[in-house]
């Protein structure tokens, strides 16, 4: 539940809290939450500021910075990457935190720059392939890129420890995700099916990864975040574009949906949610096309299902006390703490 300052008030009116608690309450909270993401003005200007920066090093790079040469991009990545840092440790020490981590993220997503530059200018960057195309292709070349942006996400995590820099690192699992495939199996091995299925399990991995970083950061900072979105983008996108003619095993999907849907409400990750929603939508979809195309009934046994889930929320919001304190004793201590944080 968010609290506000409407939410205090009403509080003072009916004589739970008087003024000046609510004032200092205020005040409190106001601190704590200052350096957590929220939809205001100031971090509103911190993160489009933030994504125009990185995005015109990155997605929005032209042809035109080829002419710099190798060595000239790799001047600019390292002189960009030395004022970032300088600007990082200038904001941190003035306790501006989430445009602290802003900054550092922008010197992460440096690294692909920098080492593309190094690797033209010695001679060992294929030709036919630009800068440019590395957020738009896959091909194994870019692979050293994508080591190179992991090793330094990983040093800038440790030494500033700001969750947005989680951001490139979750990317670049993404994209490092797609490279492997033809460099493990061989371009001319590579298939549709085979890229689906390293997808998949890869996204399975990377998801298994932030729950595993959310279970040791539950007593701080929310570390897992774009770890899950990417994760569950890349197990879902994996998972939806299998090909199957069997009515089991999309009735499987379905399940598999549904427990994403679970798995969200349990950890309150809307991410879980949103794309179980979708694939839930997907398979009755399929259902009203193809299975029951011609049933008059189907929408009248579904709205009834749909009215059936209703009813089960409002019992579960009747003994949702007793159940949640049932379950919560059964599972471990790390869990149950990242659940009553969540």
């Amino acid at each position: 539940m968010e609290v506000n300052r409407g939410l205090l008030k009403q509080a003072t009116d009916q004589g739970v809290l008087g003024e000046e608690q609510a004032e200092r309450l205020w005040v409190f909270l106001s601190d704590h939450s200052k350096d957590h993401p929220r939809f205001h003005v100031t971090h509103i200007l911190y993160y489009l500021g933030g994504l125009i920066a990185i995005g015109a090093m990155t997605l929005f790079m032209t042809l035109g910075w080829e002419r710099f040469g190798g060595w000239g991009l790799l001047a600019i990545a390292l002189a960009y990457a030395l004022a970032g840092l300088a600007l990082t440790e200038y904001l941190l020490k003035r306790n501006y935190t989430i445009p602290a981590g802003i900054v550092a993220t922008f010197v992460v997503v440096l690294t692909p720059l920098a080492v593309y530059g190094l690797q033209s200018a010695i001679g060992l960057w294929p030709e036919g392939r630009v800068y440019r195309q590395y957020h738009t292709h896959i091909d194994w070349n870019w692979l050293l890129m994508e080591l190179a942006t992991l090793a330094a996400g990983a040093a800038l995590l440790w030494r500033y420890r700001l969750p947005f820099m989680i951001m490139p690192v979750a990317v670049t699992l993404w994209y490092l995700s797609m490279d492997l495939t033809p460099f493990i199996f061989g371009k001319e091995d590579t298939t549709w099916e085979l890229r689906k299925l390293v997808s998949l399990w890869f996204g399975l991995l990377m998801t298994l990864l932030a729950f595993w970083i959310d279970i040791r950061s539950r007593r701080s900072k929310d570390y897992a975040f774009w770890l899950y979105l990417f994760g569950v983008l890349t197990f879902w996108g994996g998972l939806s574009l299998q090909h199957s003619d069997s009515e089991l095993s999309k009735f499987f999907y379905l399940c598999i949906n549904l427990l994403l849907i679970t798995v969200g409400a349990i950890l309150s990750r809307r991410v879980f949610a949103v794309f179980g929603g979708l694939g839930v939508a997907g398979y009755l979809g399929h259902l009203a096309y193809d299975v029951f195309k011609d049933s008059m009934l189907f929408p009248f046994a579904l709205t009834i299902i749909g009215l059936g889930v209703i009813c089960l929320g409002i019992l579960w919001q009747k003994h949702e006390q007793t159940i949640t304190t049932r379950l919560r004793s059964m599972v471990p201590k790390p869990l149950r703490e990242l659940i009553e944080k969540r």
